[in-house]
């Protein structure tokens, strides 16, 4: 007698990151910007990502993206296009990016919890990649 196999249904995936109001905001006044600069010249989204450098270890990395890879993780989000870069998804789970204006400095944020260190001026961040679900 052979055993019946049912598909279990899947929990939505959350998002890698989400934006808060300001940040999508601004990412939509940068990515109109740079189509009225570059008429023409399509953009796919914003790329963000995590490189090795700075003292802390890791940096965080946004760059104009032409056009989707074929294995980024891609995020909508407030009417905004994230493309993840797939190395930087583990160290980026839960993330949430902020803009901020202070009366020194206007910058993104981000709150990620898999942080567990950062350098005094900013700039770097020692992240962790997120801990496995547990069911």
């Amino acid at each position: 007698m052979e055993a019946a196999v049912t598909a279990r249904p899947r929990r939505p995936r959350p998002k890698v990151v989400t934006l808060t109001p300001a940040a999508a905001a601004r990412v939509k006044e940068i990515m109109d910007r740079k189509a009225l600069e570059e008429p023409g010249k399509p953009y796919a989204g914003l790329r963000v990502g995590v490189k090795n450098g700075g003292c802390a270890g890791s940096e965080y990395v946004f760059e104009y993206a032409v056009e989707k890879g074929p294995i980024d993780e891609v995020v909508e989000d407030q009417g905004v296009t994230i493309l993840i870069d797939p190395k930087a998804v583990l160290f980026l789970i839960g993330t949430t990016i902020d803009y901020e204006t202070t009366k020194l400095s206007s910058k993104f944020v981000f709150n990620n919890p898999n942080e567990t260190d950062a350098c005094g001026c900013g700039e770097s961040v020692t992240i962790q990649p997120a801990p496995e679900a547990q069911d």
